[in-house]
């Protein structure tokens, strides 16, 4: 496996044919009611922009340089979720569409499918959440926003829900004690009632209109105190997305654009997902290309710098690696996928001993960061099983694999 060319080419799936054809015929249309489905996916997972309304994320006029030395790894082997196998062959077979790893800055691997290229915007979803808790850093290191004030001096109208009696830091490390339980196959369960708000859904007769904001107010309490617990749900990375406007008195979309994507020195633009109001789904709504997203990960793996530009404050980084809380992530449902790990801002660190950060999304969305190893592994991809729990332990043990490579 090695690099190939990432120039500009029309996003066209070459197996389905989905939406090329004018008007496409029904079996390769892709709409609102299956764009998360396979195989419709494997279009709209990089063409978001042509099923939903976005904003953009500004990339920069001068991007940080991406050079490569290429290093054959395609015969890597590792235990997938189906059993031993080799990571060429992993990508082929796992609906992978786009995959990079950087070792000491530069490309050492590249792969794409699916009409991807290295340049092209892909959905990220709760890679996201990691997106905004770097964000969270910038923010608070130039006196935007303090992470222990209550989310109500922010936001006022959430006081009579559970986000009325928690904090901003509660919303970044996941431990607000809320009711909802984040099931992302139950048809008329909360993530449902969610997907609609922000508008990924389609909004059947008899169904709630309610956009991101006005339910995000509506949340309640589950009995937990807040703080004590590691519970995952997407709406707290929304409502923190909300407490930034507030704070910077910007739109989220101009805040990453000018405080991370800019300096960061991103090539192409990204863009975020906005409800019928423009509410932006900080939770899970981020399009970016895969090179930008090996670039993020470079800069979190150099404590925030990005070609000598300090654009993450070093001492947030120290604080996510320092200060995650095993007692509540023990707790917690994720437990079990991910033993004796931790979770702090918006990043997993899934090996806390070597200091190993991951930012994970559904149907397989990765970036993996081993400061030893001095590797980046970034993977997009368009699994047909939102959270497949077999699956991410199989792709972790192959970017240990890929770890153990390089060491």
């Amino acid at each position: 496996m090695s690099a190939q060319s990432t120039a500009k080419s029309p996003a066209k799936s070459p197996v389905k044919n989905l939406m090329s054809e004018f008007p496409p015929a029904r079996e390769n249309l892709v709409t609102l009611a299956n764009w998360r489905t396979q195989p419709y996916s494997d279009w709209s997972f990089h063409n978001v922009r042509r099923v939903l309304p976005t904003a953009n994320i500004a990339a920069s006029k001068h991007p940080v340089p991406l050079e490569s030395s290429l290093t054959e790894i395609g015969r890597v082997g590792f235990e997938g979720n189906k059993g031993p196998t080799i990571l060429r062959d992993a990508l082929r077979t796992t609906n992978t569409n786009g995959f990079v790893v950087l070792h000491r800055g530069r490309i050492a691997a590249e792969w794409y499918s699916s009409g991807m290229d290295g340049l092209t915007p892909h959905i990220v979803f709760s890679v996201s959440k990691s997106i905004c808790g770097a964000l969270g850093g910038i923010l608070s290191d130039k006196g935007i926003l303090n992470p222990n004030r209550p989310v109500t001096d922010y936001v006022p109208e959430v006081s009579s829900s559970v986000y009325g009696g928690c904090s901003v830091r509660h919303l970044l490390d996941m431990s607000v004690g809320i009711s909802f339980t984040e099931d992302y196959v139950d048809p008329d369960g909360d993530v449902a009632r969610y997907r609609r708000a922000v508008g990924w859904d389609v909004i059947k007769p008899g169904q709630s209109a309610m956009q991101l904001r006005e339910f995000l107010a509506t949340q309640k309490p589950d009995g937990k105190p807040h703080g004590h617990t590691f519970h995952y749900v997407s709406t707290n990375t929304d409502m923190l997305g909300w407490v930034y406007e507030r704070a910077a008195g910007r739109a989220l979309s101009d805040l990453l654009g000018e405080y991370l994507w800019t300096p960061m020195g991103a090539e192409s633009d990204a863009y975020i997902t906005l409800d019928a109001e423009g509410a932006m789904r900080a939770a899970g709504g981020i399009c970016a290309a895969p090179r930008d997203l090996a670039r993020f990960g470079e800069m979190i793996r150099q404590r925030g710098v990005a070609d000598g530009r300090q654009v993450v404050p070093g001492w947030w980084i120290d604080d996510i690696n320092d200060n995650g809380d095993p007692e509540a992530w023990a707790r917690g449902e994720f437990a079990e996928m991910f033993p004796d790990a931790a979770y702090r801002s918006k990043f997993y660190q899934i090996d806390r001993k070597r200091r190993t950060l991951c930012c994970l999304g559904i149907h397989g969305q990765y970036i993996y960061i081993d400061p030893i190893s001095e590797l980046v592994i970034v993977r997009v991809a368009a699994e047909p099983i939102p959270l497949d729990i077999k699956s991410a332990r199989g792709w972790v043990r192959g970017f240990a694999a890929i770890v153990r490579h390089f060491s």
